[in-house]
């Protein structure tokens, strides 16, 4: 965990672009922790994301720019750090389901359902609070970081397909809740 939690750290010393005029910078950071989800599972990968926060919020500049301290958690990008969170779980969660055989298409769409949706419906309210935006407009704002989110996706799909194949059970495989067997009433 504190291996992916420096991950997320060393993703954020290439910078960050700035398009535009936009308060949320665009990162590798979210790669890391897409990384996190797909490779250690939802409860590693999540402790490990929350230990990169607990040490931004102690004040290390961790993020990308040199940012750190609990000045960032008022700052609108708060919801997308957070948003890590979420995404780092359902991508953990989704990929102990998809193996042992981790089939692309089906990794590619959960992955991106966490990495993207799941890290937007957190961060994009908050941004729009913190900013005063009218939610529609943070919505549309937030299409610039999509091309990038999506080569995060295929490139985090690409490595944990490796790791998975390289090291078998490296998360334990669960099974989809509509699929677990039912019990068998006893008969009398």
């Amino acid at each position: 965990m504190a291996v992916f939690a420096a991950l997320i750290a060393a993703l954020g010393l290439p910078g960050a672009l700035t398009i535009g005029g936009a308060a949320v910078p665009i990162t590798f950071q979210t790669l890391g922790v897409m990384l996190a989800g797909a490779i250690l599972g939802a409860r590693k990968g999540f402790l490990s994301v929350l230990l990169f926060i607990a040490l931004v919020a102690a004040g290390l500049p961790l993020l990308s720019g040199g940012r750190g301290g609990l000045g960032v958690f008022v700052g609108p990008s708060v919801g997308y750090l957070l948003g890590w969170l979420l995404g780092a779980l359902v991508i953990g969660w989704a990929t102990a389901r998809l193996l042992p055989k981790y089939r692309i298409l089906p990794a590619l769409l959960w992955t991106a359902f966490g990495g993207i949706v799941a890290v937007y419906l957190v961060g994009v309210p908050l941004f729009a609070a913190i900013t005063g935006t009218p939610l529609g407009l943070a919505l549309a704002g937030s299409l610039v970081f999509l091309p990038g989110d999506v080569v995060k996706v295929v490139i985090t799909v690409l490595v944990a397909k490796g790791v998975h194949r390289a090291w078998p059970g490296l998360i334990a495989p669960r099974t989809w809740p509509w699929k677990r067997e039912k019990p068998v009433a006893p008969s009398a």
